[in-house]
């Protein structure tokens, strides 16, 4: 294969992972043996928020009051479609009982978890999307309790756009706790007397790392990073859509990063000649954020064909895969590893993130060569059961018995054998191991 780095990044998704995972892990000790008292000290500490940690039902009517038709229309318009899309998700999957054989039995069941834990970011932005996305996807699953956490500003608690989404979802209990306090609080139960199954939604280096070393106690949607975009483009594209939606997600973040695989070597310089101009002329914030994102984390990188550009796609597994090239299907048949794909010009990460329906809770670092996104599945567990006839039992038990001793497993072998004797006692079988 051979491919040129026109860009090449000076840093990967691992770097500052080893001091992160020290600070977190002190964390964690002290707000398990310290509890809510803790969680309120690292609130104070870190946020410099001195209010309450259970946002209350008049904090929710406030919120709601103080937003806009205009905005709690769009919320709700990115809710519906989320909700509609999780529900079907959740109706594909289904229970059954089959008889695998006569007098046997098998069959699934799908039973949501009781408590949710959803992460809401609201450091750098105030990421209202997150909050439709993890909070409405648990409720479409049948999940009974989900919490909705989210970082609070300094004398104002949580952002109301936040509040109010995270009602209008399905929240049942909203904590104004952000970072490793929020996600310590819900795995443990604080606040709440409630310890979350399953801990979901993005977050920093922090928040990801903290659902890491919890994952084992809990569940967790997915092992995640600072999100990125791959853009596979050729001849055909439109250099300035694509440079819009890199600068798109390079905002998020100065670790996101920001890859473009290209097959057509004008397309790509054009791209890196006019980057800088884009991300110039963002506001402060997001200027800096994707000024660092595409200077140590971006990448550029030149293939000879359509068949090496997919391979190297399917290396990187980006969460978010967008496709400009013509013959499009011949991609979508193609390409395997992705969080999401969005297929033409016409969409684009940005409206995946934020309203068309599909979850933007996606994984990052590589995980997409073995695992989606959230879905409403993510939050139901999927439980077999079995029922069989006596009669059935001539035939299982006394596999189930040669195979037990074969293994040299003899107590299993004997229930097996019992069973025979209980059911057949006047039936001989062949219940050792052949040799």
């Amino acid at each position: 294969m051979t491919i040129t780095y026109l860009k090449k990044a000076a840093k990967n998704a691992t770097t500052l992972e080893d001091n992160t995972r020290e600070i977190v892990s002190k964390m964690l000790g002290e707000i398990e043996a310290g509890g809510e008292q803790k969680c309120a000290e690292f609130a104070a500490k870190l946020d410099d928020y001195h209010g309450n940690i259970i946002v209350s039902p008049q904090e929710i009517a406030e919120a709601t009051n103080s937003l806009s038709q205009r905005t709690k229309d769009d919320i709700r318009f990115a809710y519906d479609r989320v909700f509609s899309f999780a529900q079907k998700q959740r109706a594909a999957l289904i229970d059954f009982e089959t008889e695998l054989s006569p007098g046997l039995w098998a069959g699934q069941k799908q039973i949501p978890m009781q408590t949710a834990g959803c992460y809401v970011p609201g450091g750098r932005y105030a990421h209202v999307a997150s909050a439709v996305m993890s909070v409405a996807t648990a409720k479409a699953a049948g999940v009974d309790h989900v919490i909705a956490c989210s970082p609070p500003k300094p004398g104002q608690g949580v952002n109301p756009a936040i509040i109010y989404t995270a009602n209008l979802a399905g929240a049942d209990t909203i904590l104004a706790l952000g970072g490793v306090q929020g996600i310590a609080a819900m795995a443990f139960g604080l606040f709440t007397n409630r310890a979350a199954d399953i801990l979901v939604g993005p977050g920093n280096r922090f928040v990801a790392e903290a659902k890491r070393m919890l994952y084992g106690r809990v569940g967790i949607d997915l092992f995640a990073g600072p999100t990125e975009i791959a853009i596979i483009a050729d001849n055909s594209a439109d250099p300035h859509l694509v440079a819009t939606d890199l600068v798109s997600q390079a905002e998020h973040g100065p670790d996101s990063p920001v890859w473009l695989i290209s097959t057509d070597l004008a397309l790509a310089e054009k791209v890196i000649a006019i980057m800088p101009d884009y991300i110039a002329r963002l506001p402060d914030t997001a200027r800096f954020a994707a000024q660092k994102a595409w200077s140590e984390y971006g990448e550029v990188i030149l293939c000879e064909s359509a068949e090496e550009a997919a391979v190297v796609s399917d290396q990187y597994a980006a969460e978010h895969l967008e496709v400009m090239c013509e013959d499009l299907d011949w991609w979508v048949n193609r390409l395997k590893n992705y969080g999401s794909l969005f297929v033409g010009e016409e969409t684009t990460v940005s409206f995946g993130d934020k309203c068309s329906g599909t979850n933007h809770i996606l994984p990052t670092k590589g995980a997409a060569k073995y695992t989606g996104g959230l879905s409403a599945g993510k939050f139901i567990k999927t439980v077999t059961t079995q029922r069989m006839t006596q009669e059935a039992n001539r035939e299982v038990a006394a596999v189930t018995a040669r195979i037990s001793r074969l293994e040299g497993m003899e107590a299993h072998a004997r229930s097996g054998d019992e069973r025979l004797n209980k059911y057949f006692p006047n039936e001989t079988f062949e219940l050792e191991a052949a040799h």
